[in-house]
């Protein structure tokens, strides 16, 4: 693949207490001709994400036009599986409206979290989502029973496929617990009502401990899957790519991606979670830089599949 960079679109000054930092997950969609929508998680001075938006100009990305004066979608009710926060997931357009998918964080005793699924809907264009209910549509397994977490979910011939991260346990690193999981398939008829886990599809390798938000695209008949990956060292939190003729069976091949860290700036340490849009004839990627998107996103042009 070849990238072009087009530099830094996105961050936080501080000024706006529910989102005081970070700008986690960006998810760009096309709502309105001439801009791009980017849902992100916005982080409040205590770390709780709730879901808002920045918009740009789609000739020139890196213009911001607006931003989210309130959450597009808040935090869960007391007691809830999203009580402590949400961040995207994925904003599907169906039936006229538009279908978010969302991950909902839970403080528990005994675990440093646990990550679950939750579905709104937004009939007014995306400057508002409801909860289709307070429980998830994807909760604990037998294989996830702290994280499961869908991150693309397509509609294709009548037929929900959602690629999600799961997992069931934490890598100790330098004193601090990490997240294990690893990238699944499944489908649904509906898109709310799930099967038992069944298809792992994307693995972790070598020192890896954790593979997750799985992007993924079709292409000329072919998948393509963004995922981040990261290793023991603690320090390495990186985008990789895989391929598939079906969606289910994939083929690592991570040296392929070509998006590299910059020189310097805000994706100069890390640069993850890549996400595409096609707008104009163009594929534009909208990405989180260092530190998990504490300082912002920004974007590149894909030249080359």
């Amino acid at each position: 693949m070849r990238w072009n960079k087009l530099g830094h679109v996105f961050s936080q000054d501080g000024s706006v207490a529910w989102r005081k930092n970070s700008a986690l997950t960006p998810t760009p969609i096309v709502i309105k001709e001439g801009e791009i929508r980017i849902y992100a998680g916005f982080r409040d001075e205590h770390g709780v994400s709730r879901i808002g938006y920045v918009d740009v100009d789609s000739a020139q990305p890196t213009k911001v036009i607006k931003i989210s004066e309130v959450p597009v979608l808040d935090v869960g009710r007391d007691g809830c599986f999203d009580d402590n926060g949400v961040i995207l997931g994925d904003v599907v357009k169906y039936e006229g409206r538009l279908r978010m998918y969302y991950v909902g964080f839970q403080l528990v005793k005994k675990a440093k979290f646990l990550a679950f699924t939750g579905l709104a809907e937004s009939v007014d264009g995306g400057e508002t989502f409801k909860r289709i209910s307070e429980a998830p549509v994807l909760d604990r397994s037998a294989h996830g029973n702290t994280i499961r977490a869908i991150h693309t979910a397509l509609f294709e011939e009548g037929v929900w496929k959602v690629w999600y991260a799961v997992g069931n346990d934490w890598q100790l690193i330098d004193g601090v617990q990490y997240p294990k999981y690893n990238i699944w398939y499944a489908e649904s008829s509906d898109g709310v009502v799930f099967g038992p886990d069944q298809n792992l599809c994307v693995d972790v390798e070598g020192d890896e401990y954790r593979i997750g938000r799985p992007s993924v695209y079709k292409q000329d008949g072919m998948y393509y899957m963004f995922y981040t990956k990261g290793g023991t060292t603690g320090k390495d939190y990186f985008p990789g790519l895989a391929t598939s003729y079906d969606g289910v069976h994939w083929l690592r091949t991570d040296a392929e991606l070509g998006l590299q860290l910059s020189d310097k700036g805000f994706d100069s340490v890390h640069l993850c979670y890549p996400r595409l849009v096609e707008v104009d004839g163009r594929f534009l990627c909208f990405y989180n830089g260092n530190h998990m998107g504490m300082e912002g996103f920004g974007v590149a042009e894909l030249l080359e599949w």
